[in-house]
Order: structure tokens, then sequence, then C-alpha cells
């Protein structure tokens, strides 16, 4: 399966929720690769910190950019079962190639008037792409959402997405939680964490649900 994890705006915690989905797959036994398509290589960073801590299963990642990119995906994936792309943040060469290949893309975005703005952008990536790619799925994940409940910008968001027939609107929701950025900048998942946070993980394991199809927390438990 082909995953890409893109936007039209930065900021949004793309590769956070791209190393995430990785580290959390190959914990799981599966064989996956991490492609890093985004110029500022935050990805390729994170799996080199990993790579260097001892406690951590390496997670194998490459950087592909430029106009070839399908070419090196399309090998790339015969050789793994799994390949998540981090295509970064912004209207780029590497966005629209992975679109066409992709299995589904997954369009972070934060609950705010300005991340809302770029849907219009992001159906309309999609439905260019879905010319090439006719059985591409797009869908919009809320990110970074706030913790307090009585904040109601998650809710307003999620009713913008379903305005969008070429977007599906994913059911898990991610909020502004500090071990979301410790755990990556440590070469980390969430599941991963020196200080466990059952929130944080239950909302990375709806998302890892939604991705693949199987919770990666029955799976890594059983095994």
């Amino acid at each position: 399966m082909i995953v890409l994890v893109g936007g039209e705006k930065g900021g949004t915690g793309k590769t956070t929720l791209a190393v995430n989905l990785a580290a959390m797959r190959r914990r799981a036994g599966h064989d996956v690769l991490l492609i890093d398509a985004d110029r500022q290589a935050s990805a390729s960073l994170w799996a080199d910190i990993r790579q260097d801590d001892s406690h951590a299963q390496p997670v194998p990642c490459v950087q592909k950019r430029g106009k070839g990119l399908v070419a090196d995906i399309r090998d790339l994936a015969a050789r793994y079962a799994d390949v998540v792309i981090d295509a970064g943040g912004q209207d780029s060469v590497e966005l629209r190639a992975a679109l066409t290949i992709a299995h589904l893309a997954v369009f972070p975005i934060q609950p705010s008037l300005f991340d809302a703005a770029t849907l219009e952008t992001l159906a309309e990536l999609v439905a260019q792409a879905q010319v090439f790619n006719s059985g591409l799925i797009a869908a919009v994940v809320i990110n970074r959402a706030s913790t307090n409940p009585r904040v109601k910008e998650a809710n307003e968001a999620q009713d913008l997405v379903a305005a969008y027939s070429d977007l599906r609107l994913l059911e898990a929701l991610l909020r502004d939680r500090i071990v979301f950025r410790r755990t990556a900048r440590d070469g980390l998942c969430v599941p991963e964490a020196d200080h466990r946070d059952p929130a944080a993980e239950a909302e990375m394991d709806a998302l890892y649900l939604e991705v693949f199809g199987d919770s990666y927390r029955e799976v890594f438990e059983d095994g």
C-alpha cells in the first residue's frame, strides 16, 4: 500500500504523522519504507536519529525528489509491502507526482480558517490526479486540535471538509499534545515515549486503523 502524507500548507504536522505511521507499521511487523520527498528532509533526519538509538527499531528511509519520483516510487513499492511518503507542505512537483501513484493521500489540516482555506486547492489537486489515478482515495485528518473540550474549532473544520465530495474526512482527531513533538524530535513514535500518554496513543491508533485497516495496538500487543 502506498500512503502519501502531504498538503498545500506547511506547519500542519505532516512529517510527524508520516513518521509515526511508518514506525508503527514497522513495529507491528510489516515491511515498510519511508520516502522523504520534502526538500526540508525532516523525515530523513528523524530516521537518522532513530538509527542512532539502539533501542528503537530502524525504519528504512530514502530521499526521492523531482520528476522521476513516480518511477522511483513504483520501483520501491515492488520491494516493500507498504510505502509511506512525506511530501511536504506545498503544491510541489513531488506532491503532484505522488498523488498520481498513491493508494491513499492523507492531508492533515489544523482547525483554523487559514488551513481550511487550502481545502479548495487540495480538492482541485485530487481531481486532477484522479484523471491518472482513478483509485486514489483522498482523506483529511484534523490535527493539532485544542485539548480544551470547550474549543469548537475542530468541529467547524470537520463541517467545512464535509462540503468537498472528493475529500473524505477521517474519524481520527489528533489534538495538540507535546508528546507528538517530543517523540518526533527523538526519532521515536508516540507508543515509544518514555512517559506514556494513553490519550495520544489512542489518537494515533485510531489514525493507524483508518489508514491501514487493522489496529496497531491489537497487532502489537498480541505479538
